[in-house]
């Protein structure tokens, strides 16, 4: 083991060496932001700058560091690329678009499609509605999951354990009474067992919020489809449209081969 690496790091009993050590080498400059020389790399990762000479050389010709006038190195835009061509999330919003923007020409009301990203919800997609007066979400915003409808519908379909670690993280749930925490997982466990989730003002006086999860049921859920309005002396009511939301995502899920 490493001098520089604590004895409770996990090894695998089939470690590569050569790749473990061009990845501490990645992993340390994406931490860094800032160019990195050999000898620098070396100190921080407790090797000897020998032992990163030919991977930092292949790297470099491989085209993931560059650099710079003064020897320092850093990351290229090679991973970024690498991650973009196979998103999944890309892949989602590509089956997703056109489903709904044909659901919210069916029932006249915005709605979006959210994931779980490093303990937010991050909306991914968005349909507007063609009324004058509307809701609208921003693609790429991130959101709470304990306060939004989206995210309760994510926590909810996460295996018990994995939820107990998000919200462990999460400022809004850890502000709760041990009463109010109890009362939310409670609603969670409800929104399972429904396979729905909605809200009246989650957000903001007026806000009406349904929303559906998108996979099979047992699978370890990702997306979440949500209609968003505004309440108006005439309604509307979401749960009259909770079929189509169900549809809708079924037909996503099933073209994404989650169905």
């Amino acid at each position: 083991m490493n001098a520089a690496e604590p004895e409770s790091t996990p090894r695998s009993k089939y470690a590569v060496p050569a790749l473990e050590k061009a990845l501490d080498v990645l992993e340390h400059l994406s931490e860094q932001a800032v160019p990195l020389t050999q000898a620098q790399l070396a100190r921080a990762l407790g090797r000897e700058p020998g032992e990163l000479f030919r991977m930092l050389t292949c790297l470099e010709s491989r085209g993931y560091l560059r650099r710079d006038d003064a020897g320092g190195y850093q990351l290229t835009l090679k991973l970024f690329e690498l991650s973009r061509t196979h998103s999944p999330h890309e892949q989602l919003i590509e089956v997703a678009m056109p489903l709904m923007r044909d659901l919210v020409d069916r029932v006249r009301q915005s709605c979006h499609l959210s994931v779980l990203h490093r303990d937010e919800v991050l909306v991914l997609a968005q349909v507007e509605s063609p009324q004058p007066v509307r809701l609208s979400v921003q693609v790429g915003s991130l959101h709470s999951p304990v306060a939004t409808v989206s995210g309760q519908l994510l926590l909810a379909h996460l295996e018990s354990a994995e939820r107990t670690e998000v919200l462990a993280r999460q400022a809004d749930y850890l502000r709760l009474s041990a009463g109010e925490r109890q009362e939310f997982q409670a609603r969670l466990a409800r929104v399972r067992e429904d396979g729905w989730a909605y809200a009246e003002g989650a957000r903001f006086v007026g806000g009406l919020d349904l929303g559906v999860p998108l996979g099979r049921a047992g699978g370890r859920t990702r997306a979440a489809l949500t209609i968003a309005a505004l309440k108006g002396p005439q309604g509307p009511d979401l749960f009259e449209l909770l079929p189509r939301l169900q549809q809708c995502a079924g037909e996503i899920a099933r073209a994404c081969g989650l169905g």
